[in-house]
């Protein structure tokens, strides 16, 4: 019984450390997708299987992941301070790449039929298909172009049913951002063609079909 006990607590620490050690470093230099890509060709996997499956494009993705979270993949909002001084709570639920909220997760397993056990905000895989299901969802309830970055961004900032009223009307802030973003965006879309045959076929096992 104790033998087992051990083994368990085992497994337990080696799972927890294999968590640990799936978590990569950001990329010094986030201007640039194809320097992006070359540090995590995996990345570019993971953006490429949410396009095809939610039709928005990689660099949009990209560039909303990398405003949310500067691909950090524990990012989280900072706390707020109690009589200026004391860490108190955090302003939001938003955790991870997409820093995706706790009901926007949700909603996302609901609609998408993810398992809870097996989906982590702080993968990326997971992370842009949250993205790319988020932004086709506001391209079908609030008919935004799939490459319209600055809109689809404030839809993802400020909430379908806040961008349905306007809210974003009134924050020259978010505004702001999101012009960043769709800057961001295109910049990464002129970049993404000088690197992208490299990395479409970069994997072992991507021979034809698999790659094309």
């Amino acid at each position: 019984m104790r033998c087992l006990v051990h083994t368990r607590c085992l497994l337990v620490i080696a799972f927890a450390l294999l968590l640990f050690g799936c978590a990569t470093t950001p990329p010094e230099r986030q201007d640039n997708l194809c320097e992006i890509f070359e540090q995590e060709p995996g990345w570019y996997d993971d953006a490429y299987e949410s396009e095809r499956r939610w039709g928005i494009p990689i660099a949009v993705q990209m560039a909303i992941v990398q405003r949310e979270s500067s691909f950090r993949a524990r990012a989280k909002p900072e706390r707020t301070t109690l009589l200026g001084f004391i860490p108190w709570r955090r302003p939001s639920s938003a955790v991870g790449y997409a820093q995706a909220q706790d009901p926007a997760w949700k909603e996302y397993l609901d609609m998408t039929g993810r398992s809870a056990w097996l989906t982590s905000r702080a993968d990326m895989s997971d992370a842009l298909d949250f993205i790319g299901w988020y932004n086709y969802t506001s391209h079908q309830r609030l008919d935004i172009d799939r490459d319209d970055a600055y809109r689809l961004y404030l839809a993802y900032h400020e909430g379908r049913t806040g961008y349905r009223r306007g809210t974003w009307r009134d924050k020259p802030k978010v505004q702001q951002t999101a012009r960043e973003v769709a800057d961001r965006a295109e910049r990464y879309a002129r970049q993404l063609p000088a690197c992208e045959d490299e990395f479409r076929c970069a994997a072992w096992w991507k021979f034809w079909p698999f790659c094309r």
